[in-house]
């Protein structure tokens, strides 16, 4: 629909527009034709704004909390990618069971994401990830500090 025809040009009309288009055409998952976001960037988006989280650090260690009620341990992936901790997963609809329908349904179902940059400090090989009562969370522990160099000291001959 060209809201110009109707006389609504908008900038923020236009802008509605286009989100529009762009997520409505393109279902390969790449980049749309005009230049938008494509279906997978706008699916994960959704995913990761859907996704809360908790981080702390500790003296010792970067904790990383995540709700995630419902969920078993299998349906949870944590990665690392380039320094980056990636938590992701899918929640599955429960199976329908025959005469029974739902009245409301507003638990979220799909897939779910979230990305963080991990501190340079972050060691990526001690990582460990424990989900219990539908909380995951994740531990990531940091590097111990480099050592302060030692001035050098140079003896002063005398000529």
């Amino acid at each position: 629909m060209e809201f110009s025809l109707m006389g609504l040009d908008t900038p923020f009309l236009r802008n509605l527009q286009h989100i529009l288009e762009s997520t409505d055409d393109n279902t390969t998952g790449n980049k749309s034709n005009n230049g938008g976001p494509s279906r997978a960037y706008v699916r994960d988006a959704r995913a990761m704004a859907a996704t809360p989280a908790d981080v702390k650090e500790y003296p010792n260690s970067y904790v990383f909390i995540v709700d995630m009620p419902g969920l078993k341990s299998g349906d949870i992936k944590v990665q690392v990618e380039d320094n980056v901790l990636v938590i992701s997963g899918e929640r599955n609809r429960e199976e329908e069971k025959e005469g029974v329908k739902y009245v409301r349904m507003e638990r979220r179902i799909g897939k779910f994401m979230r990305k963080f940059a991990l501190p340079e400090n972050a060691n990526t090989d001690k990582i460990s990830a424990v989900c219990q009562d539908g909380v995951l969370t994740v531990t990531v522990e940091k590097l111990p500090p480099p050592e302060p160099k030692k001035p050098k000291t140079i003896q002063v001959q005398v000529a």
